[in-house]
Parts: C-alpha cells; structure tokens; sequence
C-alpha cells in the first residue's frame, strides 16, 4: 500500500495559497463605490446655505441708506424772484374822474427801495374804518385779466385802476353806510398790508346790489 501522506512543505504551500486567495478575495469583495465622475479638487462644492448667503449679499437693496446723522436735510427756503413787498413800495391815491355813478382813481405804487422789484396782478383793497382798522363792507371785485409782470427800477411808479361806487345810490337799509378811514391794500402775492388815507362813505352791508370798489390789474404808470 502506498504511502499518502504528503510531504510537511507541501501543506505549508497549500496553507500559504489558501489564505493569499482568503484575502484576495475580501479585498474584491470590499471593492470602493462606483463614482460618478472624477472629483475636482479645484471646485469645492458649496452648501445651500451658503449660496442663498452668497445670492443674498449679491442682490441689489430695494431702499435708500439715511442719511448720515439719521436727520433730514433742511429744506431751502422758497425764493421771492424779486416780487415787490410792502416795505419795498409806497403807496397814494391819483386823481380821480367820476362817471355813471362811480368815481375811478388810480392806486399809485412807487418803488422806494434801492434795488428793481416786479410786481404782477390785482391788489387786493377794502375800505377799512373804526378805532382798530376794521374792515368795511366787501373787498373790491376784480375787474378784466390779469396783466404781464412791470419791472420797476427804484423811483418807478405802477398803477391800478380802483373803482367806487357812489354809496348813497344804494338803498340805506340795504347799504348800511358807514364812515371810512382809508383803504388796506395788499400787493399781489404779498401777506403784509399797507394803509392808504381816504375820507368818504362805504356800504357796512354785504347784499348790496352791485360791487362798491372795484379793481384793475397792474400796468405800469
């Protein structure tokens, strides 16, 4: 009978063959995921944290910065253009002409200033009386359109054409007349008023039938 056994280097072989191919094959088994293509170390990737943070701070903003100080800027006051003020001009009464119950005289304006003033439209005037100026009856109507601005150089002179009424053609009752002291006039587009001496009559009543003073636009004198 023969021998079997085999020899003690050939099972060491075996052993050895048997425990490379073990390993070579958990090796394969354990094989890396496959990739979806070759990673760029150049690219990182970003979070979607940071490119809402990034698309944020890119967007342009929808409001203003305040201003430094956190105040307004103050607004410039409006400019007069050169109109002719109270202080600016003096003020009388010319001759005067009477015709189908009204007399017609001119309100004079004279610049008393140093340097030119414009002035443009329709005074307004009443006839004011009384121990404080109080005013009598309406304030005159204007009458036609109103005018093209008249420069006036200092010493110059503008007027206005001013009607009234003889009151006493009005009924008493309805008229109500009443002692008059002077006029108060306000130059167009001006909120301080000069006073301008008249003795006469003016109607207190305000339903008289008709205007007791009327008033023209500015021309130059």
């Amino acid at each position: 009978m023969a021998n079997t056994k085999k020899p003690w280097f050939s099972l060491v072989f075996l052993s050895a063959v048997g425990a490379s191919g073990a390993l070579l094959l958990s090796a394969c088994g354990q094989g890396a995921p496959a990739a979806s293509g070759p990673a760029s170390s150049d690219t990182p990737s970003s979070s979607p944290m940071s490119s809402a943070s990034s698309a944020a701070s890119s967007a342009p903003s929808s409001t203003s910065a305040a201003p430094s100080g956190g105040a307004a800027p103050a607004e410039k006051p409006p400019a007069d253009n050169g109109l002719c003020k109270a202080g600016d001009v003096s003020l009388s009464l010319g001759g005067g002409d009477a015709g189908a119950g009204s007399e017609y005289r001119p309100l004079l304006i004279k610049n008393t200033s140093s340097t030119p003033c414009t002035i443009q439209g329709f005074p307004g005037v009443s006839y004011v009386g009384g121990e404080n100026g109080a005013q009598i009856g309406p304030a005159a109507d204007r009458d036609g359109t109103k005018g093209a601005p008249v420069k006036l150089a200092p010493g110059q002179t503008a007027a206005a054409d001013l009607q009234f009424a003889q009151v006493r053609n009005f009924d008493p009752a309805v008229c109500k007349p009443t002692q008059v002291k002077g006029l108060r006039v306000y130059l167009p587009q001006e909120t301080a008023s000069k006073f301008v001496p008249l003795d006469g009559l003016g109607c207190a009543g305000t339903n008289i039938p008709g205007k007791q003073l009327g008033v023209k636009t500015v021309h130059k004198d």
